[in-house]
């Protein structure tokens, strides 16, 4: 099986249990760990700019990585994976 049929896999699934267990619209709560590159951070704050998103970052205590959790109020499950769809071009990225 390819990568990309593996990810449309990952999606589908997301997408049945987030309608499954989540009533949209809602605030959805992302978690990512980012190398601590001050443009791949910002990299993730362009994807949620102008969404009302609340974007708390903390570094590790070695410094390598970042954690980036993002609170932002998603109008439907679709709406939610489309966000992480463009959130994995982020280099080194890692969803939680």
């Amino acid at each position: 099986m390819s990568s990309k049929n593996d990810s449309q896999a990952f999606y589908a699934k997301l997408k049945t249990q987030l309608e499954d267990t989540t009533q949209f619209p809602t605030l959805y709560m992302y978690k990512f760990i980012v190398p601590s590159d001050e443009s791949k951070i910002k990299q993730v704050h362009q994807i949620f700019d102008n969404l009302g998103a609340v974007i708390d970052t903390k570094q590790s205590s070695k410094g390598t990585y970042t954690s980036v959790t993002i609170t932002v109020n998603m109008k439907s499950a679709d709406a939610v994976i489309e966000k992480y769809k463009e959130v994995s071009v982020v280099e080194g990225i890692i969803s939680l």
